[in-house]
């Protein structure tokens, strides 16, 4: 069992290749938005780990799963902050709310 940590860009990566084959690394990298030095760096550390194979092709590269034992777990999405609104303060009777001049 391989674990990864929620919210990275490896489970991002690998929840694209549980989805769709074939993909390149192109395709990655436009889908998440991120650059290609950081895919290839991240597929790189896949490959040395049994996760992945790539097929280097002479115009593309493909990216094939080996494995699919993986369990997520790790950090929880942070949940968004509530802003609680207040009650208006009361006037009290020894509060001034009239002209300034007297």
């Amino acid at each position: 069992m391989i674990e990864i940590t929620s919210g990275t860009i490896e489970e991002r990566i690998i929840r694209i290749l549980q989805k769709t084959y074939p993909i390149t690394i192109k395709e990655i990298k436009k889908e998440l938005n991120i650059s290609k030095k950081v895919t290839q760096r991240t597929l790189q550390k896949f490959q040395i780990k049994g996760i992945v194979k790539l097929d280097i092709l002479p115009d593309k590269t493909y990216i094939r799963l080996l494995r699919n034992d993986f369990k997520f777990t790790g950090r929880k999405p942070q949940r968004k902050f509530i802003k609680h609104k207040t009650k208006p303060r009361k006037k009290t009777s020894d509060e001034y709310d009239g002209i300034m001049f007297n």
